[in-house]
C-alpha cells in the first residue's frame, strides 16, 4: 500500500530513510530523456493528472504553470530516499526556497484512479511567465511529442468498440484499419463503463489490478482525425494517452490509445456497443478475457 503522504520516515538497518511521493510530466516519465533518474523508484500511477497549464520551453523540456482551470497528465512515483530526490533537483534547478530557482519544488495534490495524493511536483517560479513557450492543449507531454514527430503511422491499441470493423466501413474508413500487429496486454489496468451516454456506459481504462486485452493497429496519420472525433476529445470524453505493452512477445512503445476524462461509477452499456465489443475482440483476444468481460457485462445489466 503507498502511503498517502508525501514522507515517510521507516527505520531499515539502523538508518532512516525518507520516502517522497514526485509527480513527473515531461523528461523524467517512462521512456524518456531522463527517467533513468527514477531507477528504482516505485511507479504508483501511471496514468494521472494534477492542475496547471503546460508549456513547451521550446529547448526539448516542459514546464507546468499554476492553474485551476487546466489539467497536465503524467506518472507518480515513490522516490525511495532524499538522495535521489537530490538528483531530481539538481536536474531540475531547485536549490531550495528563496533561492534563484529554475523550477520550483512545490506541493499539490495528485489525482489517480486509485485516491488522491500529496506529492512533490516541479513548477514554474510564480515571477516567470511562459514568454515565448507554446502552450500544450490536452497537457500531456508525451502526446504531443510523439505527434509532433509528424510519423506516417502509429500504433493504435484499442480496447473497446474500435475493436470491431463494422462501425469502420459505415465511416468510410476501414482501410485505415487494416493493418493488425496483434493482440496487446496491457497490465495493471481494468476495462470498466465510466462514460455515462444516454443508453448506456462506454468503455474506459482504469488503473488498477488486472489486465486489459486490446487490438494493436499500425494506422496511417491521417486515421487521427477520425479517431480524435469519434472519441470526443474535442468536447472532453475521451482524451488520447501514450502507453508501452507487450504484443506478440514484444515490448512495442509510444502506442496511443483514449482513456476517459471524468470518470463516472459504471453503467451497463447498450447491447449494440457490447457486441461491438465481443465481436471485435473475437479472433484476436483470448477466450478467458472475452469470458470475464461477457460475464461483467451481464453482472451490469443484473
Amino acid at each position: 500500500m503507498v502511503p498517502s503522504k508525501i514522507d515517510e520516515m521507516k527505520e531499515e538497518e539502523g538508518s532512516i530513510l525518507t520516502k517522497h511521493l514526485v509527480f513527473v510530466y515531461g523528461t523524467l516519465r517512462w521512456h524518456e530523456s531522463n527517467h533513468h533518474l527514477l531507477f528504482g523508484a516505485e511507479c504508483v500511477a501511471q496514468q494521472c493528472w494534477t492542475k496547471g497549464k503546460l508549456y513547451d520551453s521550446n529547448l526539448g523540456y516542459p514546464f507546468l504553470a499554476a492553474s485551476e482551470d487546466n489539467k497536465v497528465y503524467g506518472e507518480l512515483y515513490q522516490v525511495e530516499d532524499d538522495e535521489m530526490l537530490e538528483k531530481l533537483d539538481e536536474l531540475e534547478g531547485y536549490y531550495g526556497p528563496g533561492e534563484n530557482n529554475y523550477y520550483i519544488r512545490y506541493s499539490q495534490q495528485i489525482h489517480t484512479d486509485k485516491g488522491s495524493y500529496q506529492a512533490f511536483v516541479y513548477i514554474l517560479p510564480e515571477d516567470r511567465e511562459p514568454q515565448d513557450m507554446r502552450f500544450i492543449d490536452g497537457g500531456d507531454w508525451c502526446v504531443d511529442q510523439l505527434l509532433r514527430k509528424e510519423r506516417q503511422s502509429y500504433y493504435y491499441f484499442a480496447y473497446g468498440s474500435c475493436m470491431d470493423h463494422e462501425r469502420f466501413k459505415i465511416a468510410g474508413v476501414d482501410h485505415f484499419f487494416q493493418k493488425t500487429i496483434g493482440r496487446g496486454v496491457l497490465n495493471g489496468f481494468q476495462l470498466r463503463f465510466t462514460k455515462k451516454m444516454h443508453d448506456g456506459g462506454r468503455a474506459d481504462i482504469i488503473e488498477d489490478y488486472g489486465t486489459v486485452e486490446g487490438v494493436v493497429y499500425e494506422i496511417p496519420a491521417e486515421a487521427l482525425d477520425y479517431l480524435y472525433m469519434r472519441e470526443g476529445v474535442g468536447v472532453g470524453c475521451y482524451r488520447p494517452a501514450v502507453i508501452h505493452l507487450p504484443v506478440n512477445g514484444n515490448l512495442l512503445t509510444q502506442i496511443l490509445t483514449f482513456i476517459v476524462v471524468d470518470k463516472e461509477p459504471e453503467s451497463a452499456p447498450p447491447n449494440h456497443y457490447s457486441e461491438e465489443i465481443l465481436r471485435g475482440g473475437s479472433g484476436f483476444l483470448s477466450d478467458g478475457y472475452l469470458s470475464n468481460l461477457k460475464k461483467h457485462i451481464d453482472e451490469l445489466h443484473n
